[in-house]
């Protein structure tokens, strides 16, 4: 990354992202070294005005950093050297007396600094290796403060965070691999390169992003990949025509594969499906792997799949799965696109955690062409996200009347995230739940749950009729912790038995309900939402990778929620109500 500084000491760049972790490394820092109280305070304060407030630190010189409530001259010092340098003296200075291994523990999901420390000072803990050492020893479970649930946790998210060391969202390298791409096409002796395997496939979880090279130059091509800057090989794992090795920002595996022109198609098809793509019976009950290598050469792709009856099968949906059902039958065309979203459901504003105020979010929405937004926001028990009460829900209708007036024909859905309690029931009184055009249901806190209790209690959110939307099913981050077991059947038997929606959170640490689920959904008669899940603007951007995930399972744009028009919606929404009304 680059940074420019002028003569007056105006920014250039700032990256705000880069800063805010930098930031909130910082704060850590100081609670571990038991710093000045105070002094914590004012940076969370900086932190919270930047991170959730409608701020921008971007291009921002000293004197605008300091006009802005929260950001003191000390701190806009700070943001000042960091977009400069990336780091500064006071950070240098915490870090030094900091143990390396101390900053990977701190990374580990429920230790906050202060539990680091008395692991630090009491059991002299400072590598994540130790950490396990002690909790497997029994002598975590000891401590005051921690017991055997804690530990417990503790080795569960180390082994969970071992386990998927070196793995990506496919989200979040998306856009270094296009970069990479470019480099590669840039490079002589190159005729063609695409990506193949399961980064083709957009699995949301890469560990390798595998590369097929057309060339007539393998030699040559191997040694200027190795020459490249970015790129690390490793040699004894390489071959004359295989690169393997890894690009270093961010840090990937990578496996190029290279060939000839004339095999270039077969090499592409072959490394890109699955197993059981390859290998599913086909006519004559021969596989794609014997088509491809018996009864070639094919012009393209779409010629392969018509040799054997069927149409263009999309890289994305060759998983062995579903794929030649849905073509079988005609159906790969009636696949969900971004094109067919009409609205953008589960939202959030300043009402609760989000960053931009209702307006922004509503105008921004309308700006990207969609018809409507549902805005979902923290019902009153999530107070960690400034969740609701009812007095307030009652502020935010009476402003999306006002806005809804100002904005026609765009058009604001009242809507609610609400948490689901432990006992399965939902966050407000009857009254209040009545009042929303939809509720999404959603598990937030109390994740620590077997598979009856997980699944009685969404079961039991289901059955309420004020449950529109079931967010989220599992509560999984990808890559951060697993989701809650459940028993999927049971619970998309019910949502179909009680017409309740659910959602394919889009959101790339999420993408849940998982795209394994969604033909059986769609079996049963179930509807699907995607939902970015956005808490700011940019936030609806990710709406394409819940397209991704959708077209996965074989959704199509009849069973998309939000594939409905406004007024369509606006009817469902109202018969419903007038159904519970009428209970």
């Amino acid at each position: 990354m680059t940074f420019v500084l002028f003569s007056n000491q105006r920014l250039k760049i700032l990256d705000q992202k880069s800063i805010l972790r930098q930031l909130k490394l910082i704060i850590k820092l100081m609670e571990l070294h038991d710093e000045n109280s105070f002094k914590i305070r004012s940076y969370q304060s900086a932190v919270n005005t930047i991170d959730r407030g409608d701020v921008s630190i971007e291009g921002k010189d000293l004197e605008e950093l300091q006009a802005i409530n929260g950001i003191g001259k000390s701190i806009a010092e700070i943001i000042v050297a960091l977009a400069k340098t990336g780091t500064h003296p006071y950070l240098e200075e915490l870090l030094a007396k900091t143990p390396a291994g101390i900053l990977e523990i701190l990374e580990i999901k429920g230790l906050g600094p202060k539990k680091v420390k008395v692991l630090w000072e009491e059991l002299q803990i400072t590598s994540t290796h130790e950490l396990l050492e002690a909790c497997q020893a029994g002598q975590v479970a000891k401590i005051k403060g921690f017991g055997e649930k804690t530990q417990e946790s503790i080795i569960q998210a180390m082994e969970f965070r071992a386990a998927n060391r070196g793995k990506w969202l496919f989200a979040d390298i998306e856009n270094a691999m296009q970069e990479l791409q470019k480099e590669i096409e840039g490079i002589e002796g190159v005729e063609k390169v695409v990506p193949v395997g399961e980064f083709a496939r957009k699995m949301e979880i890469i560990e390798t992003v595998e590369w097929l090279i057309s060339t007539q130059e393998p030699k040559n091509v191997m040694d200027r990949l190795s020459k490249t800057k970015g790129l690390e090989k490793e040699q004894k794992l390489s071959s004359p025509f295989k690169w393997r090795g890894k690009l270093l920002v961010p840090e990937v595996n990578l496996i190029v594969h290279l060939t000839s022109t004339t095999d270039f198609l077969t090499e592409k098809m072959l490394r890109t499906g699955s197993k059981s793509h390859l290998l599913y019976p086909l006519q004559e009950n021969k596989t794609l792997v014997e088509v491809l290598r018996q009864e070639g050469p094919f012009e393209n792709e779409a010629a392969v799949y018509s040799h054997i009856g069927l149409p263009w099968i999309p890289e994305e949906l060759r998983e062995g799965f579903i794929e030649y059902k849905l073509a079988q039958e005609n159906k790969i065309e009636q696949l969900l696109s971004e094109e067919d979203l009409k609205g953008i459901l589960h939202n959030h504003s300043t009402y609760s955690d989000g960053k931009h105020s209702l307006k922004q979010m509503a105008e921004a929405c309308r700006d990207l062409g969609y018809e409507y937004l549902g805005i979902s926001d923290h019902s009153r028990s999530a107070g960690y996200a400034g969740g609701l009460d009812i007095e307030r829900v009652q502020k935010q209708h009476d402003e999306i009347d006002t806005l809804n007036k100002e904005l026609a024909p765009f058009k604001i859905f009242k809507g609610i995230e609400s948490d689901i309690l432990t006992d399965g029931s939902l966050d407000y009184p009857e009254e209040v739940l009545l009042s929303f055009d939809f509720v999404v249901s959603s598990v937030h806190s109390g994740l620590g749950m077997d598979r009856k209790k997980a699944t009685a209690r969404l079961l039991k959110a289901i059955e309420n009729p004020h449950t529109t939307i079931l967010g989220h099913p599992t509560g999984r981050l990808l890559l951060r912790r697993e989701g809650y077991p459940l028993d999927h059947k049971a619970i998309i038997d019910a949502c179909a038995k009680n017409q309740v929606v659910i959602e394919i959170n889009a959101n790339p640490w999420r993408l849940d309900l998982d795209w394994r689920w969604v033909n059986y959904a769609m079996e049963k008669g179930v509807m699907l939402s995607i939902n970015p899940d956005a808490h700011e603007i940019e936030g609806y951007a990710d709406m394409r990778y819940g397209v991704i995930v959708g077209r996965k399972g074989g959704l199509t744009r009849e069973m998309t929620f939000n594939a409905k028009g406004k007024e369509e919606l606006e009817s469902y929404f109202e018969k419903r109500k007038q159904k519970i009304k009428k209970r």
